[in-house]
C-alpha cells in the first residue's frame, strides 16, 4: 500500500501535527515502507500456532491472597503529601 504527501498531510492535520512541507514526501516512503512490511506479516501461515503472550512458557506463582499494612493508617498516610483524618487528599479533577 502506497501512501503520498497528501495523505500525510491530511493524517497529520487530522492528528493536530505540524509537520513542515518538506517532511512530508520522506514521512510518506517511511509510512509505505512499513505497510509494506505489515503485509508481508501478513503472508506467514499460522495456521495452527497457538496464541501466545510470552515466546517462555511459565507458570505464574501462587500466593495466598493476604491483606497487609492496612491495619495501621498512621504508618500508611505517613508519607502522604496531604490527608484528611484517615484519607489520602487528591487534587479535583472533575468539575
Amino acid at each position: 500500500m502506497a501512501i503520498d504527501a497528501a495523505t500525510v498531510r491530511k493524517v497529520a492535520r487530522l492528528a493536530r501535527i505540524a509537520e513542515p512541507e518538506e517532511k512530508l514526501e520522506p514521512l510518506a516512503r517511511e509510512l509505505s515502507g512499513i505497510l509494506d512490511w505489515i503485509e508481508q506479516l501478513n503472508e506467514v501461515d499460522t495456521d495452527g500456532v497457538e496464541p501466545m503472550t510470552t515466546a517462555v512458557h511459565a507458570t505464574l506463582p501462587m500466593r495466598d491472597d493476604v491483606v497487609t499494612d492496612g491495619g495501621d493508617p498512621e504508618r500508611v498516610l505517613a508519607n502522604a503529601p496531604k490527608r484528611a483524618g484517615a484519607f489520602f487528599v487528591v487534587p479535583k479533577v472533575v468539575e
